[in-house]
């Protein structure tokens, strides 16, 4: 069976229609069918706008999002999925992180140089895995050289027979130890192989902006003054298969090309999840204080957002095209305290919905990640099965939304500190105790271990 390539992948991401790319985020992600849909919308968008003639290509803007709702519903998840999905550059920042520039924090620059950077490895890992049989191939000839050095060719009294006579003997030993090597019968015996030695790393530049912010790609500047030397290490077999593939596979690729790559998939299918923008929002007819600050950080978000170009140390990065979706629970602040030209920049606006009690349920179970399915995989790796009743799940979900409720709304989290309360006995009893048996939860169980800690609405606040 063919495995299927990154690039494929990504084709058929691009060929999917908004309602698959829906059904594919249903996976993972419960309700918020608005928001779903509104992001799904953006991705075909993407591929859409790169099958239009090249002339009109370059003036259709990104509709960026704004995903309203309070936390733990989805949002950051949603966006997360989605990149996956199109197997596209993916970047979550805080906004709040960006609120000292000018102090002490780093300049909105940097969310791009992180972006490109993350492009930069994705595709030198495909690359490697395009040439990883090569590299194989390559690195085992170098071990079979340290197992079964090749013949030396120099002056011999030998006749031409009986040279001959031993690079036959040298190829059918060396045949022998490639069928030991595959087969792992030699991991263990230690070998001397050159390598090269590893880069100091680079102390961080004092100063407000790095070397590096700036696009000077400092390492390679040194590597074209002073060459990498080799050095001899004595390693294990098993070691060695490992390094050698991967300095053989860093050699085979044209790290150029990728580099290039790299660049175009930032700048046409590049993703940055902007998560807190609320706390930025400033109050209109204030002008001292935090919110100078803030409304600083817009105005510095605005170029970005708008289209720009970059400089990094891979290169000019354009933003024209970069797909920017910003979450907030805007419980204080309102989208519209944002500055007006950058409320222009997010046109599209969508509210996630609080999770309901029945949202819980089908978040407990639905999901090919849900949290009972995460619970019953750790345990299964101490011989334990772990069931749930039916009712049990209903209770799990009902304290869950009960607790939301009373104390502070923290949405799906929640879900994590009631199934650790719940479990943390069985947890840390399982391997000592209950080797390899079946725990059943029931509904008079999650009652009995949660009920008094629901009803004492103080002490609820300090332990869920």
């Amino acid at each position: 069976m063919r495995a299927v390539s990154n690039k494929e992948k990504a084709n058929e991401a691009g060929e999917l229609t908004p309602r698959q790319i829906v059904k594919e985020l249903d996976k993972y992600i419960i309700g918020q069918h608005n928001a779903k849909k509104s992001v799904a919308i953006a991705l075909r968008n993407r591929w859409r706008r790169l099958q239009v003639p090249e002339n009109l290509r370059e003036e259709i803007m990104p509709n960026n999002i704004i995903l309203i709702g309070p936390t733990g519903v989805g949002k950051t998840e949603i966006a997360r999925r989605l990149a996956r999905l199109a197997n596209a550059p993916f970047l979550k920042v805080e906004a709040s992180k960006f609120t000292e520039v000018g102090y002490v924090g780093r300049d909105v620059e940097s969310m791009i140089r992180d972006l490109t950077e993350i492009a930069v490895n994705m595709v030198k890992a495909e690359r490697t895995a395009e040439v990883q049989n090569k590299a194989s191939e390559l690195a085992e000839e170098r071990i079979l050289d340290a197992l079964v050095p090749p013949l030396r060719r120099h002056r011999s009294p030998d006749s031409p027979e009986i040279l001959a006579q031993q690079e036959e003997e040298n190829q059918r030993t060396r045949e022998r130890f490639r069928e030991k090597l595959r087969s792992g019968q030699v991991d263990e015996r230690t070998i001397e192989v050159e390598m090269p030695v590893p880069q100091i790393p680079l102390m961080q530049v004092m100063g407000p902006v790095s070397l590096e912010e700036m696009g000077i790609n400092v390492q390679d500047m040194l590597s074209n003054i002073f060459p990498r030397k080799n050095k001899q290490r004595k390693l294990t077999v098993a070691e060695a298969k490992l390094l050698l593939t991967q300095e053989e596979a860093q050699k085979l690729i044209d790290v150029e090309k990728a580099t290039k790559e790299a660049l175009q998939r930032v700048e046409n299918s590049g993703i940055i999840f902007i998560d807190e923008i609320d706390k930025i929002t400033s109050s209109r007819g204030q002008t001292s204080g935090p919110d100078v600050s803030r409304e600083g950080v817009q105005r510095d978000l605005l170029p970005i957002v708008e289209g720009s170009s970059v400089l990094t140390k891979h290169g000019m990065v354009k933003t024209d095209h970069v797909l920017f979706i910003a979450s907030g629970a805007f419980h204080v602040a309102k989208p519209s305290d944002l500055i007006p030209e950058l409320q222009g920049r997010f046109p599209i606006r969508v509210e996630l919905q609080s999770l309901t009690e029945d949202d819980f349920v089908k978040i407990l179970t639905l999901p090919k990640n849900a949290l009972l399915k995460q619970y019953a995989a750790l345990l299964d790796t101490e011989g334990i099965t772990l069931e749930f009743d039916d009712d049990a799940v209903r209770e799990v979900a009902r304290i869950a939304f009960e607790v939301n409720q009373q104390v502070e709304n923290i949405g799906a989290r929640r879900l994590h500190t009631i199934l650790t309360s719940l479990l943390e006995e069985l947890l840390y009893e399982a391997p000592d105790v209950l080797p390899s048996s079946t725990v059943r939860v029931s509904q008079e169980l999650v009652r009995e271990k949660l009920s008094s800690i629901v009803k004492n609405r103080d002490l609820s606040r300090y332990i869920l």
